[in-house]
């Protein structure tokens, strides 16, 4: 690559950079980081343990985005160094290792540019994810739990903490059901595009014969409430039981009636919550999980009133939004976005961020294609 070469993409770098630390507001992040920092410093603070890993969540997760953007900045600056080096010094090895550094930083750019894309009301949450095996019988069940640790290994990968509210396991193996959150700033924009079926195809490990079979389970994503946001749900329009918690768990959880299911009687949305040892942390959990899902509701049936003042859109999410086929050959394919993978192994150890950015960009140009 020439110098001018280098010069031009170094400068559309640097401006792109420049709009996505505006639209990120990076100043307004900082002062976010500081003030959680001053509650961090209060003696009181593990008082409230629930509050606690909720500020220190956030400060964590905040100060791991501003970290991000400005230690892709200083990787620009020092390529820009090493080209000046490399030219004045008609170094060529210096020159190419500044090639290979400048397509790895326009890759990190790159996806640090679809944060951008991220305007909806609610994408900033974080994000409730609940997973539910489908048709498929205990290879559905164990599909189910191999996304769960999918989107949680995503969720390490990128520091950001993950806090589950239930898991409802299966008779024989894998998962009925599970229901966690994953904190980050905009982690329900971002996740939102994982919102539907995802499909398995495989040699059951659980079939003595050896036989291919083909497994679903059902995912969906909807923004965690907090505390100011107004959803009121009168007493007498919610069931509450109580039962005993089942699963791993240490005695308090399996030997008392802890765990609450929550039944939301207009709309029968059920919610349960287990992963705590007192019935009131979990009936706390689980009301947050109900107003979450209710809000969703009444967003998903806004969104239906103005499709049916808009008429049909042409780019719309089908159920079945992604294919992963270990057998007879091996790829993880998006149905929506034509993105694939052919290395299920690391998609399902947590190798996401391409489908996620593959998934944001099309969602954009569907909402751009709608508007016109």
């Amino acid at each position: 690559m020439a110098g001018p070469e280098f010069d031009t993409e170094i400068k559309q770098l640097r401006a792109t950079m420049s709009t996505i630390e505006q639209v990120l507001d990076l100043d307004a992040m900082r002062r976010e980081i500081d003030e959680l920092g001053v509650q961090v410093a209060a003696p009181d603070l593990w008082d409230d343990q629930e509050n606690a890993t909720r500020v220190t969540g956030r400060l964590s997760a905040l100060q791991g985005e501003v970290d991000r953007v400005t230690a892709l900045a200083g990787r620009l600056d020092d390529l820009e160094i090493m080209v000046e080096l490399g030219q004045e010094e008609g170094d060529d090895s210096t020159l190419a290792e500044a090639e290979t550094e400048l397509a790895k930083i326009r890759k990190s750019v790159e996806a640090l540019e679809v944060r951008t894309l991220l305007s909806g009301e609610y994408d900033v949450r974080d994000a409730l994810v609940t997973i539910r095996s489908g048709a498929g019988g205990v290879d559905a069940a164990d599909f189910a739990e191999m996304l769960m640790r999918m989107y949680t290994r995503w969720a390490e990968q990128h520091g950001y903490p993950v806090e589950v509210f239930d898991t409802s396991y299966a008779e024989e193996a894998g998962l009925k059901s599970a229901t966690f959150a994953i904190h980050a700033p905009y982690a329900y924009g971002t996740l939102s595009v994982e919102a539907g079926t995802h499909r398995l195809v495989r040699i059951s490990p659980f079939d003595n014969q050896g036989r291919r079979q083909t497994s679903f389970a059902a995912v969906e994503v909807v923004p965690l409430l907090e505390q100011t946001d107004d959803i009121e749900i009168p007493d007498e329009e919610v069931r509450v039981d109580v039962y005993r918690s089942s699963g791993p768990g240490g005695q308090s959880v399996n030997t008392t009636d802890s765990a609450v299911r929550l039944t939301h009687i207009p709309t029968g949305i059920v919610v349960s919550c287990q992963n705590e040892k007192s019935q009131l942390q979990n009936k706390a959990s689980a009301m947050v999980i109900l107003k979450a899902k209710l809000l969703a509701l009444k967003k998903a049936e806004e969104a239906a009133q103005l499709k049916e003042l808009k008429g049909d859109v042409a780019a719309s999410w089908g159920d079945q939004m992604r294919n992963y086929v270990l057998n007879p050959y091996q790829i993880v394919k998006d149905l929506r976005t034509g993105y694939e993978v052919g290395n299920p192994s690391s998609v399902f150890d947590g190798d996401l961020d391409g489908f996620l950015e593959a998934g944001i960009r099309w969602r954009r140009g569907a909402e751009r294609a709608a508007e016109n």
